[in-house]
């Protein structure tokens, strides 16, 4: 199955659009694990196997194994996640992005090394920057679009041009990424859940792109305001899917040797409101 065929199966078969973000970060692991970067397989693991009937997808992010010398944690991490869950795609967040022969490199280290479904990319090199990616048919690509750190503001909210109606860098972004950048339908766009109503003006760019949504829980997204603003459906039936990631609420929801059953619970709680959060055809 392709990426977008992954994401729809999982959707539907865990009634989800929920995204567990895998952020690993030692000196937050629970009782004996806490401080024991040699654990991160083990704290991750347990995750998943806890909340692989809850999700859309799960999202390690690289930079949180790498920081530990824990790569080789992240490709058992990937292999466990294939069996453990083999109908919910990976996301890598890798936010990747960089001169075409460079990128040919880093499309081989998402897709062969690790075998995720899809990887997160910056797309301010242009399109021969996303291009390596795209040859892996199937595979996806989400672009960074309207972040959800407050510097984003910096360059994403900044007009084209001086004339009044020029798009914004995030809506034109948005535009390439829907239309010419777009030749096998695997592209899809990150924006962040802090700003729910610039989600709806990218909705409105990009009506049928996959948005991967960050922000909601630790970091204070609105997880309603950010399924009415992106989510769009017919019937009850995904038109554009929306995957709403949530990583230290629910990674780290106790300290105690609980964490796998309390993280199962906040997961439940976050994926039932978004859920419930879908507007009634």
């Amino acid at each position: 199955m392709t990426f977008l065929d992954m994401l729809r199966t999982a959707e539907r078969h865990n009634d989800s659009m929920l995204c567990v973000g895998l952020d690993p970060e030692p000196t937050k692991f629970p009782g004996k694990l806490k401080g024991d970067a040699n654990k991160i397989y083990d704290f991750c693991a347990a995750v998943v196997d806890a909340t692989a009937d809850l999700v859309i997808a799960f999202k390690p992010q690289i930079a949180y194994f790498a920081a530990h010398r824990a790569e080789d944690q992240l490709e058992r991490l990937m292999a466990h996640m294939r069996r453990a869950a083999p109908q919910v795609p990976i996301i890598l967040d890798a936010k990747r992005g960089d001169i075409g022969s460079t990128a040919e490199q880093y499309a081989i280290e998402a897709f062969e090394r690790y075998g995720a479904d899809a990887v997160t990319l910056s797309p301010f090199m242009g399109f021969d920057s996303v291009q390596p990616y795209l040859k892996y048919h199937g595979k996806g690509a989400f672009l960074l679009c309207r972040t959800s750190n407050p510097g984003g503001d910096d360059l994403q909210n900044q007009r084209l041009s001086s004339v009044d109606g020029a798009p914004l860098l995030y809506e034109h972004i948005a535009r390439l990424a829907q239309g010419p950048w777009n030749l096998n339908g695997q592209l899809g766009l990150v924006v962040g859940a802090t700003y729910p109503a610039e989600i709806e003006r990218v909705r409105a760019v990009a009506p049928t792109l996959p948005l991967l949504i960050p922000g909601v829980g630790a970091q204070g997204g609105d997880a309603v305001a950010t399924v009415r603003a992106g989510w769009r459906g017919v019937a009850g039936e995904t038109v554009a899917p929306i995957i709403v990631n949530s990583s230290r609420a629910i990674l780290y929801a106790s300290s105690a040797e609980d964490f796998a059953r309390a993280a199962r619970r906040e997961a439940t709680r976050t994926r039932d409101l978004l859920q419930a959060a879908r507007p009634q055809a």
